[in-house]
């Protein structure tokens, strides 16, 4: 399981709470979740429903150490990396949740590109919330959507995507844990005067640093996380 960053500017005067204590449940807090971790099939250690679960319900709050962008890729390096192997969720607003730092059980819970659980995102917490009704047994996933890097051309994503392999099984696996593609958007026809140059200079590729997991957002502010 892993995580993932993005790059803004606020990030003066963060306070960074780290304390076991209060990043990470009692163990009375622990037996009340919905769910226990336990090998699985799909990727090391996963999250599997002890009851069950309705269509709606929040099951747990990603929690971890927070911190700046800045420092998330100081502490990670994809490129040293034999494989992507994080707990970064990014909150989009410069700042990350490190979950291998007084994290909790949803740092967990695995991918799937056919999920039954989503991550959302209201006003700066991470939750992760059942997507449909989940019974006893059943393992929780939800997809991962790790950023893809801004700018990056098809040979860097191709790259990036063997990086980040999914292995879920599902019928509809896209093959990676990153965010599906965005769709191509049409080329700008050549501003008036500019003989024959497109109006829209292609942009430099910035390196992508340590990808974080993507949050839906629940009515509030639009973040993204990586995982």
């Amino acid at each position: 399981m892993t995580p993932s960053k993005s790059g803004s500017g606020r990030t003066r005067g963060l306070t960074t709470k780290s304390s076991a204590r209060a990043a990470s449940p009692t163990a009375a807090a622990a037996k009340k979740l919905p769910f226990e971790v336990r090998p699985s099939p799909i990727q090391g250690l996963g999250g599997f429903a002890t009851r069950r679960i309705p269509k709606g319900a929040r099951v747990v709050e990603y929690l971890g150490e927070r911190i700046t962008d800045e420092q998330a890729d100081e502490r990670y390096d994809d490129v040293k990396m034999d494989r992507h192997h994080t707990f970064l969720f990014s909150l989009g607003d410069g700042t990350s949740i490190d979950a291998a730092s007084g994290g909790n059980e949803a740092r967990f819970i695995n991918h799937s590109c056919a999920p039954n659980c989503e991550a959302v995102n209201d006003e700066g917490r991470i939750f992760i919330e059942a997507m449909r009704d989940i019974q006893p047994g059943e393992e929780l996933f939800y997809d991962y959507a790790y950023e893809r890097a801004d700018g990056g051309d098809e040979e860097d994503d191709e790259e990036a995507s063997r990086l980040y392999t999914c292995r879920c099984g599902a019928p509809t696996c896209r093959g990676t844990i990153l965010a599906p593609r965005k769709p191509k958007k049409p080329r700008k026809k050549a501003a008036a005067g500019a003989k024959g140059q497109s109006a829209s200079r292609p942009r430099k590729t910035e390196g992508a640093g340590t990808r974080r997991k993507k949050a839906e957002t629940n009515g509030k502010s639009a973040k993204r996380a990586r995982r």
